[in-house]
């Protein structure tokens, strides 16, 4: 499952993400999203778990939760949003 992380300090990076996550199981990937011309973070990120359990396990307890001193936005992502299905 691919989960949406948001509201992210900026200087949190993939690795803290990570094991953030791996608290609540295997963590396939953890990407922090970032600005491509100034390379800072953009504040939100995505991680990937392979075991939906332990992927709504973490969005139902971390949803919410203080984590660098900003409250956290987790929920399951969605699709990447194309000018063809915009309306």
């Amino acid at each position: 499952m691919n989960i949406y992380v948001g509201n992210l300090d900026f200087k949190v990076n993939e690795n803290d993400l990570q094991e953030l996550f791996d608290e609540y199981g295997t963590v396939s990937s953890a990407k922090i999203i970032s600005d491509k011309f100034s390379g800072r973070s953009k504040g939100f990120g995505f991680v990937t778990m392979d075991n939906d359990d332990e992927a709504k396990k973490a969005i139902s307890e971390l949803n919410g939760t203080v984590y660098s001193n900003r409250d956290l936005v987790v929920n399951e992502a969605k699709p990447k949003r194309t000018d063809s299905n915009r309306f």
